[in-house]
């Protein structure tokens, strides 16, 4: 699935965003946030008030154009439904910047970043796109005020500075039942006001996901290309912890990561223990990972033991453990209670093989890039059978409940 599509564009001087409605609002004073969505008969049930609409998506032309924005014959939004959320721009661009039905909606807050990762899916820009804010806080506007889970990303979210806070304040507001997960690098939170700043907003259920790739500086340093990055970061923990925000911390593994990883966790144990979840995810073969290859794979089963050791003495030691982004043919049993189906559903896909495995519907699967690159022992695993199928059953209802977070 595609979340953008090109169509023909008409009477659109600037981008306009709304809400999907595939049928009349009966509240009129509520039409200007809603785009009238389907095919020419179907806008006929709204009875010729499409004036009051922010604007019209709709599968063909339209036998008589209205005069406000217009968009036809994109490509590839079969899915979209009521409480959606789309941005119709004057090129006949559609983006959609929401989707009602799923648990994994992320706003970009910008391309910019201050690291430049070795393995980063989002490749940093350097075109000042603060216009984004604007849209941002109209967009929370929009959102579904049952919305579950939201999750704030970059780029960098916090180089926006004060709009990064207003961003916040905004999801507060507008979103008071929705938590709000913040990917960040944590690097700027060394500044103890920021952190002191961000607390003070008082977001009812706010976690910051920050990265941390080893114990050792240099290690850190080196795999996002930023010089004193690890003393940062580690600043960043700790003003944040002691300004009572909530925290996670990503490990991504690979060639640079692994062999440390049982380090890495000790160093968590000890260092901070105040995270309250510690994600170790695998590569997505997107963005620098490609190109960077040579220097970040790995195959899991070779790094198996490291995973292993990390993990479970983690999770020995009270820490809240969970395994991203891999297979459960790629791991040990023993870790498989911690794997979880991790990846958004948009980019979610699985072999051709994997539909002989008895445990696929517990497994994670695979993102859609994965064809580039994956475990060359990727397999068919035996179903699963009395207490061990059920655990695990359990084991997935519950996650399914928590709304587990993407990688």
């Amino acid at each position: 699935m595609r979340l953008w599509a090109v169509g023909t564009a008409s009477g659109i001087t600037q981008s306009v965003m709304g809400k999907v409605a595939t049928r009349p609002v009966e509240d009129r004073a509520q039409r200007p946030d809603h785009i009238a969505y389907g095919i020419d008969h179907e806008l006929r049930s709204f009875n010729g008030d499409l004036l009051e609409y922010a604007g019209v998506l709709c599968s063909k032309p339209l036998a008589t154009a209205p005069r406000i924005p217009v968009i036809h014959s994109a490509p590839n939004l079969e899915y979209l439904s009521d409480g959606d959320v789309v941005r119709l721009s004057p090129d006949g661009s559609v983006s959609v910047l929401y989707r009602r039905s799923s648990r994994n909606n992320t706003i970009l807050t910008t391309e910019r970043c201050n690291s430049f990762c070795l393995m980063c899916s989002q490749p940093p820009k350097t075109a000042d796109d603060s216009y984004r804010v604007r849209m941002i806080l109209r967009l929370l506007e929009l959102i579904d005020r049952q919305a579950i889970a939201l999750i704030v990303s970059g780029g960098e979210p916090t180089l926006l500075g004060d709009s990064f806070l207003d961003i916040i304040e905004k999801a507060r507001t507008a979103l008071p039942q929705t938590a709000l997960h913040v990917l960040t690098n944590g690097r700027l939170f060394k500044n103890k006001e920021f952190a002191t700043r961000l607390a003070a907003i008082g977001h009812h259920d706010l976690m910051l996901g920050i990265p941390l790739y080893s114990d050792l500086p240099e290690l850190h340093d080196y795999v996002v290309q930023a010089s004193g990055a690890f003393d940062e970061t580690i600043g960043g923990f700790y003003n944040l912890a002691a300004s009572g925000v909530r925290l996670e911390l990503r490990v991504v593994l690979h060639k640079q990561t692994y062999e440390r990883l049982p380090k890495l966790a000790e160093f968590i144990t000890r260092n901070l223990p105040f995270v309250e979840h510690v994600a170790l995810m695998g590569l997505e073969m997107f963005g620098f990972t490609p190109r960077n290859l040579d220097v970040l794979w790995i195959d899991p089963i070779d790094y198996a033991r490291q995973l292993e050791d990390a993990a479970l003495g983690l999770a020995t030691r009270g820490m809240n453990v969970s395994i991203y982004n891999h297979q459960l043919c790629t791991i040990p049993r023993s870790l498989w209670p911690y794997a979880r189906k991790s990846i958004s559903d948009w980019k979610n896909v699985y072999l051709p093989t994997c539909d002989l495995c008895g445990v696929k519907e517990f497994c994670g699967g695979f993102f859609q890039s994965a064809t580039k690159r994956h475990s060359a022992h990727v397999a068919p695993c035996v179903p699963l059978s009395g207490k061990s199928l059920a655990y695990m059953q359990q084991l997935h209802n519950q996650i399914a409940d928590s709304a587990a977070l993407p990688g």
